[in-house]
């Protein structure tokens, strides 16, 4: 096959692409080398897979003790935004980045080299303004994850249904209505996974799933019972592209269990933190009723 190379924007044909020329310039230069993937010690015996998956703990993710290294295939998750919702601690912004990172931290550790950490956030406020993702790409690059990419979620037309228009018909100070979130794409050590596995995505969801916008409805909170829920199709989405099946998800906010219960219902091992004692019941409901509504 004739391979393209990156010469201009535009360029429609990508098959066999050759982009070193594109990653050799100086755009580049000052851009870090992935590390090499980190490879577990072996100095303490690996726990049988039983023995710490396919539960949730009611505990803070800043130390996921249970998980051993370099065992879980991707991680996804929505933190709680700080916004004063009846699950969130009420934390000051560095604080509560030092709770993102730490918790980052801790996913890196027990990812396989490769594995990808999906984190869903929304940026905050209008004055000021507070742009949560670029904070977000600043904690987790620090924590050695290599940024992938973002998808926009953009929650179907008319989903915020809100009126914060600010000045009406006036450019006095009129105010932007979000209609999406992010989708912050990490990866542990390496852009790939050196492990190879089975994918079950079809060849539509996979052409759906590769662009950077995806249009997914809003879950409603009253019917799961949580304040802030994504929706079972965003997380098998996710699940469905960037795991193997058998892999174990990992989500550290694990809240009402979406993560869990998607994971459960295609096949893969799973793991949910959670310090709500009331989520937490939740989240084993709905995961041992996947079969049934979610």
């Amino acid at each position: 096959m004739k391979r393209t190379t990156t010469s201009s924007f535009g360029v429609g044909k990508r098959q066999g692409h050759d982009a070193s020329s594109f990653y050799g310039r100086q755009l580049y230069e000052q851009t870090e080398a992935p590390a090499a993937p980190v490879e577990s010690s072996g100095s303490q015996p690996c726990p049988p897979l039983a023995a710490w998956a396919d539960r949730i703990y009611c505990q803070s993710s800043e130390a996921m003790t249970q998980i051993p290294d370099n065992s879980v295939g991707l991680a996804f998750t929505s933190p709680p935004y700080n916004v004063g919702k009846d699950y969130d601690p009420d934390l000051g912004l560095d604080s509560y980045l030092n709770l993102i990172e730490a918790v980052g931290r801790e996913v890196y550790r027990v990812l396989v080299p490769g594995g990808r950490y999906i984190v869903n956030i929304a940026n905050l406020g209008r004055k000021p303004y507070i742009p949560l993702h670029a904070y977000f790409y600043e904690v987790h690059t620090r924590a050695s994850f290599l940024p992938m990419g973002e998808i926009i979620w953009r929650k179907g037309k008319g989903a915020n249904g809100s009126c914060a228009w600010g000045s009406w018909q006036s450019a006095k100070a009129p105010r932007l209505r979000d209609l999406h979130e992010y989708l912050l794409v990490f990866a542990k050590g390496a852009y790939a996974r050196p492990d190879r596995g089975t994918s079950d995505i079809s060849r539509d969801e996979f052409m759906a799933a590769t662009l950077s916008v995806w249009e997914i409805l809003p879950e409603s909170a009253k019917r799961v019972g949580h304040p802030a829920p994504f929706p079972v199709e965003l997380a098998e989405r996710v699940i469905r592209l960037y795991s193997y099946t058998g892999d174990t998800v990992l989500d550290p906010f694990a809240g009402s269990g979406t993560t869990c219960v998607a994971a459960a219902r295609n096949g893969r091992h799973w793991v949910g933190y959670d310090t709500s004692p009331e989520y937490c019941a939740l989240a084993v409901q709905r995961v041992t009723a996947k079969r049934g509504e979610v």
